[in-house]
């Protein structure tokens, strides 16, 4: 059987929480602390139903590109299969879009930023 290429998925958010993780993924997954940089983090309201029952909220955050110097968001940066990512994509609502970045660490991770 042929090993799941991995994927790596920077969380700032509730996919850090392992409540979250257990609806999403089915499992708890565990990360190494990281950081993105060049960003700013912004309030957002969720628009999904299904991600505010999971997170039990209905305001989250997201990342919107820096407009000068920025801090770095920390957060954690998890090493998941490419159906892990899929189930993730579900998760995040439409005010969320995927992008691949590279982290403070080097490690090039895939990134929910906003729309």
């Amino acid at each position: 059987m042929a090993e799941a290429r991995s994927e790596y998925l920077f969380s700032y958010g509730t996919l850090r929480e392992e409540k979250v993780q257990r609806v999403v993924f089915g499992k708890a997954v565990s990360g190494t602390p990281d950081a993105i940089v060049g960003y700013e983090l912004v309030p957002v309201t969720i628009s999904s139903k299904e991600a505010i029952a999971i997170s039990g909220k209905a305001e989250h955050t997201t990342l919107v590109p820096a407009k000068g110097e920025s801090t770095p968001i920390e957060g954690v940066v998890f090493q998941i299969t490419a159906s892990d990512l899929v189930a993730a994509d579900r998760y995040e609502s439409a005010e969320y879009h995927r992008i691949k970045v590279r982290l403070r660490s080097g490690v090039d991770a895939w990134v929910y930023v906003r729309v």
